[in-house]
């Protein structure tokens, strides 16, 4: 998308909140969201450059909540703040997603194994909860949940350096998959291959667990793959005038 080009948000719909009451999101929730949006559609390219405004005068609000906005972005990693060059939508880096899941590749199925030696059913109970929560979450709540997800499959092989590395591997991916939730129609798929996992880990099948993770894995990472490439060659190609 151009620099200049308008950006149009959508009439907010009132959510329901707490005894049917109705809760309007404000201004930098609205902003928040359009530029959410647009970066992790893609329709801002990686590197762009983020006017404040422009921004505000497109959004038709003032600075202060284009500025709230680009802030809590930027603590999401979707934005860049440069020191006396100003705010830019993150860098996309596909040696990096290859390098974060060959990495999970080689220590979660391990971890997955141990588990299920050690079976938890409260875990297993508490990461099907998860499975349905991740059935309705919002891009910005995919990361996290998938994270907690995982923390349950693992948590009772009792490894916690190793659990440790893998938490940090699912931070520094979570606006992959952001975009991977946003690009891809991967709802079902997740749900389906999490499922797998939560059965497999019940029955106390540990070597078809771990084969069934791999093979989540490797799908995970080819999805996240193709669409930073195809981020890449976007933000490559010539902008019209």
């Amino acid at each position: 998308m151009s620099q200049n080009s308008p950006l149009s948000v959508s009439p907010s719909r009132p959510a329901a909140g707490s005894a049917g009451r109705l809760i309007r999101k404000t201004a930098v929730e609205l902003v928040v969201d359009e530029l959410r949006d647009r970066i992790l559609s893609g329709a801002i390219a990686p590197g762009s450059a983020l006017r404040q405004e422009l921004f505000a005068e497109e959004l038709g609000v003032s600075r202060l909540p284009v500025r709230e906005a680009i802030r809590q972005l930027s603590a999401e990693g979707l934005i860049d703040m440069i020191p006396h060059r100003g705010a830019y939508v993150s860098m996309l880096s596909r040696t990096e997603v290859q390098e974060f899941f060959d990495i999970r590749m080689r220590l979660e199925p391990w971890l997955l194994r141990v588990a299920v030696h050690q079976k938890d059913d409260g875990d297993l109970d508490r990461a099907a909860q998860v499975v349905a929560q991740m059935d309705e979450a919002a891009p910005e709540q995919w990361g996290r949940l998938n994270w907690q997800l995982h923390e349950f499959l693992y948590r009772s092989a009792q490894r916690p350096a190793a659990l440790g590395m893998v938490r940090a591997l699912h931070e520094k991916s979570e606006r992959y998959f952001r975009f991977q939730i946003v690009n891809a129609p991967i709802r079902q798929q997740a749900h389906d291959e999490h499922t797998e996992l939560i059965a497999l880990a019940r029955l106390g099948q540990p070597e078809k667990a771990e084969a069934a993770l791999e093979r989540h894995i490797a799908q995970a990472a080819e999805q996240i793959l193709a669409i930073v490439d195809h981020l890449l060659d976007a933000s490559a190609s010539p902008q019209p005038a």
